[in-house]
């Protein structure tokens, strides 16, 4: 029992040394310019340990674009309109520094070649974003109006098309600002009166100092 059970240790932790060396290449250098034996060299790994765990170099790829929402976790709890800031906050702040959110973001634009119809990353984060959206809806934080699946999808667009201008001007260091002038722009539109001055946009709703 114990060797059993030392043995599943050793595979989850190969298993997640995989995924980040398999991250920091992908974001370096896209799924197509990521080569298996580059992903294996970096982890100081065999190729056998690789196609133990993965399928394929596609099947890494696709892990790490799904695991994407499991990795934005707010450092404070929320509900509503303010958890859909917090989620899109912590996002902009941990792509900073967390290889395998960088990779998710390299990766968008790749994502036919590993990702089936109906699962791709915009679609997994405007679900995310419609459950607050909709609970902000049950609290009455959003005007009456106000159409929940469109503007999830919007936010969706705005936030993917703001991390590819601030990769390219500025890498990526001004993401979080943009991501809250985004939500500034929106929240005349969408919120119930009051509620945007209620709203806290500081880096401490991201991640705990």
């Amino acid at each position: 029992m114990a060797g059993r059970v030392v043995r599943q240790e050793r595979a989850v932790r190969t298993r997640a040394k995989l995924v980040q060396s398999a991250a920091e290449v992908f974001a370096e250098s896209g799924y197509a310019g990521a080569a298996v034996s580059d992903i294996v060299g970096r982890a100081g790994l065999t190729l056998g340990a690789l196609y133990f765990h993965f399928r394929s170099k596609g099947d890494l790829a696709r892990e790490i674009v799904l695991s994407q929402p499991d990795l934005v976790v707010p450092a404070q709890s929320s509900e509503g309109l303010q958890h859909a800031v917090d989620v899109t906050l912590t996002w902009a702040y941990h792509l900073l520094d967390n290889p395998v959110l960088r990779a998710g973001a390299r990766l968008v634009m790749e994502q036919e070649f590993f990702v089936a119809p109906g699962e791709n990353s915009h679609q997994q984060w405007t679900r995310v974003v419609t459950e607050d959206l909709q609970e902000a809806r049950r609290r009455g934080e959003l005007r009456e109006e106000t159409d929940v699946g469109a503007l999830a999808r919007l936010v969706v667009n705005a936030c993917t098309g703001a991390q590819m201008h601030s990769q390219i001007e500025t890498g990526r260091r001004d993401l979080p600002r943009r991501v809250e002038e985004m939500w500034r722009c929106l929240l005349g539109a969408i919120a119930a009166v009051g509620v945007a001055e209620t709203l806290d946009f500081t880096e401490s709703r991201a991640r705990l100092r």
